[in-house]
């Protein structure tokens, strides 16, 4: 007779992911806990937090013994503060990329095909037809080559743009030739359109600042789906009162952006609420990858996805 595989707990915050969940693998019990109550158990082998909410729950950890922390989000930027001693965390790598990667689409279409004067148009009943600007043969500089970055090269690959790819560090990757992040400056200053994918930390905080938003041509757009601080606000605010770039931003900086702040208003800046990810295709991907961290974990295999240990 084979041994019995281990049995393992997993706490999940919805009552829907948990029913996603169904079956659930053998060998694994998964419970509900959003993480503002107290814990239902000492112990977890695997706790997954409320998505956009984590900085909120982390202290709850402190409570429990877990050994795989799963995150529903790609960001971790803040999380080696955070984390408590003991604790192993992974992020959600394959959930969100192609969704975001869509909006970042969707962001740099909208704003070169003037969408927003159109649906202020029909708003009014009026017919205003205007000449717009391609995003065929248009120049992209697409900063950030990680899992988001890759998805939106794949999509712009339709589009026939001239691409440039800027990341930390130059290299040759999946047929791709990447400039460091050191050239930035230079290649900006070609660049009709930059779409930023990076994550967000102190290494990347205000990347693009105001010499970076200088050295952009006129009416060049800047596309953010990474994170807000990546882009110095006032200097972008800036730039746009001048009427001489425009934005597309699915991040900003503060966040939520408040009542009255200027670059709600900024001429050319078009401003979505973070909803890159928060499409049809998460659910079923974060199920996808929490079961197979539970399946790895049943087999005795290393989780995926892990980008830090405390």
């Amino acid at each position: 007779m084979s041994p019995q595989r281990p049995s393992i707990v997993v706490s999940v915050p919805t009552e829907e992911l948990l029913h996603a969940l169904q079956p659930v693998p053998a060998g694994a019990e998964v419970l509900v806990w959003d993480m503002t109550t107290p814990p239902p158990r000492e112990r977890f082998d695997i706790v997954v937090p409320p998505y956009m909410s984590l900085r909120a729950v982390m202290e709850q950890l402190s409570q429990v013994d877990a050994r795989l922390v799963q995150s529903q989000s790609i960001g971790y930027e803040g999380i080696a503060e955070q984390l408590p001693p003991g604790n192993v965390f992974a992020n959600a790598a394959s959930v969100h990329e192609a969704s975001t990667a869509e909006l970042a689409v969707a962001l740099t279409l909208a704003s070169q095909r003037h969408l927003p004067t159109f649906v202020r148009a029909q708003d009014e009943g009026r017919w205003a037809s205007e000449f717009a600007e391609s995003l065929a043969d248009r120049r992209v500089l697409l900063l950030g080559y990680g899992g988001v970055g890759k998805a939106v090269a794949a999509r712009l690959a339709g589009f026939e743009v001239e691409l440039t790819v800027v990341a930390s560090r130059a290299r040759f990757e999946d047929g791709v030739s990447v400039h460091g992040v050191e050239r930035l400056h230079e290649l900006l200053e070609t660049a009709e359109i930059v779409i930023v994918t990076l994550p967000g930390g102190p290494e990347t905080r205000h990347i693009i600042d105001a010499a970076a938003l200088a050295a952009l041509p006129d009416g060049a757009l800047v596309v953010n789906v990474g994170r807000g601080p990546l882009i110095d606000t006032d200097a972008l605010v800036a730039e746009l009162q001048r009427g001489r770039l425009r934005a597309a931003l699915d991040v900003t900086d503060p966040e939520p952006l408040p009542s009255g702040h200027p670059l709600w208003s900024a001429p050319g800046a078009l401003i979505v609420p973070h909803v890159g990810g928060n499409t049809s295709a998460m659910k079923p991907r974060t199920v996808r990858l929490i079961r197979t961290q539970i399946e790895r974990m049943l087999a005795g295999e290393p989780p995926l996805n892990v980008v830090y240990e405390s």
